[in-house]
């Protein structure tokens, strides 16, 4: 029999958020609670919040862990360091027996009060031979009557769930069950419930017929990738629409704390599409006098100035011309902002010969290039002109284009042909025009608008499809299926946890703001209300396997297999910059991936026997991914190959991927001649006054081409804000836990070696932007190829590498 005096009381630390801490509103009409005061309220230490712990190692007789009795907060604790400004420690004593309770390895909390509560951990000391357990939470807490279950967390360590302590089987099991959900009802602002739903929330044909957008996913027609459930009302007269009435449901914990600086962002991109800030108001007054820019000057001014609107464009900081010519337009293409999309030229059946010969490399002949593997090409036709008679019926002025490149000796990429291709205006088949390199005279004037023509394609495809497709609305059925399906215990959501912050948020937001029926998107790119009806086209073609970089650039044929090379990849363009820097990071992270996945799964029949993996991946091929589920390319997720692999291709997805195609949208796109979004103009005829005028003013029929100056604006602030670092960015090789993520330190010893190989290979990157003789690193605009760098600032870096799509 136990003896009272065994009943010991168990100390610990209670870490939450300061009051101070929760004064902000969500936006996309997420409002959540604002409270004042700079502390938190007195009565927290009454009753207000109450723990039980839970026994990881005793059982009840149903087989569940034993619960401790309820304890409640004793008072402040002035003692622990670095917790910031907006955190409060406070002490707790529970009532604990370890000879009949045993061990604690979770713990159940109720919040008493009206307001919510962030909790951000809980330790106890001397649980077991004087070892500490952590409870990292991070965690919003409504109140008690909010939940249908009640909250629960458990302590740092990892399980396969074959290896789960039985006592803790249950909870577990009950907790993934909650987070799932039943898919019925509207969500609300405290519910944690993650499911899927089509992306049927764009449009607001309510409001107006012309808004009306179809749905996307869950059809063969329209595939696409699904978002988290909302489960708004459906709208009357159109049943296949959601409302877009309240808020932007996601589950609760997605929505991270914010900094003055994270919440700013939100907030500017909501004022910006409402068109209230103070540069676009002033901007509508200035319309009334001048509505277009007149000369490259003008456009200049918005970057002159002691106050100046905009900050400069690192693409025009060093030199304001360097960006006209023909080296630089093509090293943008393997170092600009969206570096993926070169191909090598596989056919030359469709090749003008004759236009070709004349420019390529010391006049070897079309199949001799071929054969030296030296003539790539950037071709939107397929993707763009099924669009094109829908687009230029709304007031654009539009092509597909086909960007023909010649690889030089001193590494180089030199345009050589741009072709232009528009529906037959009588109907079936395709009208193409091509235009080659000229310096003077109006030819030079022509050429520069072809290029002009082929950037607006790429800058649309980048923005619908490199950008928010391939990472944003890819990532999300992950992040979906993670929470529904592994366990917070669970080795691989231990891992891939910190790649998912503050990414259906963002998304949400996107939805309310950038990407809906009018919003920024639709109003400043070229596609506007076909946007994202192409990027569904586009998904119908996506591979996952293929998103990994060695494939994506094998692929493409800019790169070959070869194992005399690091990375076992020879690339074809040897000073490729995006491919050079990114196979670094992506080594780096299959390295940790792999000593990870090896420590908890020693077999390939751990992989296959992990039930909890098993119903993670499946749903997430059946249903997160489902139009494409029977796709043959799929893993069968059997093999610790195929989830070294999984698990290495998320991570560079949600990190490196997104980071090399967002963090130069402004240092690039900044400047809008340099990379317009829209075109107006069809390319001007002879005998034409556009031609007259392309031949006396060609800066003033550029810019009457190009994005118009409002749409400018607009664009400029959004990427502006898109292309900044918050303060509280976490950065690949860090975790906001610290070394408290995991007990097993195996699995931080790995991940501190991988923080610290991250750090030579930004030195390793320095360096290479420092060698003269790649002339791709930093071009003729003087711009350093450093956005692959894995640290960062906060602010406009061009450099810096978040753990996850959080911006």
């Amino acid at each position: 029999m136990t003896s009272l005096n065994m009943v010991t009381k168990l100390k610990g630390t209670v870490v939450l958020m300061k009051k101070n801490a929760l004064n902000y509103k969500v936006i996309g009409g997420n409002t959540v609670v604002e409270n004042e005061g700079d502390t938190v309220r007195p009565t927290l230490l009454d009753t207000s919040v109450g723990f039980k712990l839970i026994s990881a190692s005793k059982a009840d007789a149903t087989g569940k862990g034993k619960v401790g009795k309820e304890t409640f907060m004793d008072g402040f604790v002035t003692s622990i360091p670095n917790l910031g400004d907006i955190q409060n420690a406070f002490s707790i004593h529970f009532e604990w027996d370890p000879n009949h309770m045993g061990i604690p390895g979770a713990f159940y909390v109720k919040n008493f009060t009206q307001d919510e509560i962030f909790l951000v951990s809980l330790t106890l000391e001397d649980v077991e031979s004087h070892e500490t357990t952590n409870f990292i939470c991070n965690s919003w807490i409504y109140n008690a009557e909010k939940y249908q279950t009640e909250r629960i967390f458990f302590a740092n360590k990892a399980y396969l769930p074959s290896q789960a302590p039985q006592p803790l089987v249950y909870y577990i099991k009950e907790e993934l069950k909650t987070l799932r959900g039943d898919g019925t009802g509207e969500r609300k602002v405290w519910d944690r419930i993650y499911d899927y739903d089509v992306y049927n929330d764009l449009g607001q044909p309510d409001e107006s017929p012309c808004l009306y957008r179809p749905v996307l996913g869950g059809s063969a027609a329209l595939p696409y990738p699904r978002r988290g459930r909302t489960g708004r009302k459906r709208l009357e007269k159109y049943p296949e629409t959601e409302s877009r009435s309240g808020y932007f449901y996601i589950p609760r914990d997605e929505l991270i704390i914010p900094q003055k600086s994270s919440d700013f962002v939100v907030n500017t991109l909501k004022l910006i599409s409402q068109h209230e800030t103070p540069q676009l108001r002033s901007l509508v007054r200035l319309q009334n006098d001048q509505p277009e820019f007149n000369s490259f000057d003008e456009v200049l001014s918005l970057f002159a100035g002691e106050h100046p609107d905009f900050p400069t464009p690192l693409v025009i900081r060093e030199d304001r011309t360097a960006w006209m010519t023909d080296e630089e337009f093509a090293r943008e293409i393997i170092a600009g902002v969206n570096p993926n999309v070169i191909k090598k030229v596989e056919d030359t059946t469709t090749i003008n010969k004759k236009h070709l010969e004349p420019y390529m490399q010391d006049g070897v002949n079309v199949e001799q290039t071929i054969k030296a593997l030296r003539l790539y090409v950037v071709d939107y036709q397929d993707a763009i002109l099924p669009y094109l008679r829908k687009i230029n019926a709304t007031g654009a002025k539009a092509y597909a284009s086909t960007t023909l490149l010649s690889l030089q000796d001193d590494g180089t990429l030199k345009p050589i042909s741009i072709e232009l291709h528009v529906p037959h205006p009588d109907g079936d088949g395709i009208v193409t025009t091509s235009y080659t390199p000229a310096t003077e005279g109006v030819d030079a004037s022509i050429w520069r608008l072809a290029k002009a023509y082929a950037v607006v394609n790429d800058a649309c495809y980048h923005q619908l499809i490199s950008h928010w497709l391939h990472t944003h609305a890819s990532v999300e059925p992950f992040i979906i299926a993670t929470n529904r399906h592994l366990s917070v215990v669970h080795p691989i959501h231990k891992l891939l946890l910190p790649h998912y912050r503050n990414t259906m948020n963002i998304n949400a937001n996107a939805r309310d703001v950038l990407i809906k029926a009018g919003g920024i998107i639709e109003s400043t790119y070229l596609f506007g209300s076909y946007s994202m009806e192409l990027s569904s086209d586009v998904y119908k073609d996506w591979v996952f396997p293929d998103q990994a970089l060695p494939n994506d650039l094998i692929k493409r044929g800019v790169a070959v297999k070869d194992p005399k090379f690091p990375h076992g990849v020879r690339l074809l363009i040897e000073d490729y910059p995006y491919a050079t820097d990114g196979l670094e990071i992506w080594a780096a992270i299959k390295s940790w991936v792999e000593e990870y996945v090896n420590f908890y799964y020693k077999l390939d029949a751990a992989v296959a026997d992990d039930s909890e993996l098993q119903a993670f991946w499946k749903e997430l091929v059946e249903v997160g991914h489902g139009d494409l589920k029977d796709a043959t390319w799929w893993f069968k997720m059997k093999t610790r190959a195929e989830l070294i692999e999984t698990c290495t291709t998320l991570i560079w997805m949600a990190s490196a991927l997104h980071a090399a195609v967002n963090f130069g949208q402004y240092p690039y796109g900044g400047y809008i001649v340099n990379r317009p979004t829209k075109s107006r103009r069809f390319m001007p005829e002879k005998g034409t006054p556009e031609y007259d005028e392309l031949a006396q003013d060609f800066e003033k029929a550029y810019l009457r081409t190009i994005t118009p100056l409002m749409e400018t604006r607009v664009n400029m602030s959004v990427m502006e804000q898109l292309s900044s670092h918050v303060s509280d960015e976490q950065y690949i090789g860090h975790r906001i836990e610290g070394d408290l993520w995991t007990y097993d330190s195996e699995p931080v010893e790995a991940f501190k070696k991988f923080g610290k190989k991250l750090a030579e290979i930004e030195q390793k990157l320095i360096e290479r932007n420092n060698d003269e003789s790649l002339r791709n690193r930093n071009g003729p605009v003087k711009m350093p190829y450093t956005v692959l760098y894995p640290s960062s600032e906060p602010g406009l870096t061009f450099r810096g590498i978040p753990n996850s799509v959080s911006i």
